[in-house]
């Protein structure tokens, strides 16, 4: 693969580094989006299927996995 992660860290993640980041742009070209620790960089990426991830952020959104 030639084309490098473009990471992004969601502006609401300042809340005193602990933060994933993402690669969204590999989700329309890879059918994949990279996920990596924002505190290590280097590190491990977990790759997850677009349409997971989608549905992660539908649930996230819909307060699926709000604590009670």
């Amino acid at each position: 693969m030639t084309e490098h992660p473009q990471w992004f860290t969601s502006s609401y993640s300042d809340n005193g580094g602990d933060c994933v980041e993402v690669a969204a742009n590999f989700a329309t070209s890879h059918d994949l989006v990279p996920v990596r620790d924002s505190k290590v960089v280097g590190g491990p990426v977990v790759g997850v299927r677009a349409a997971a991830f989608s549905a992660f952020v539908a649930g996230v959104r819909a307060g699926t996995f709000d604590a009670v």
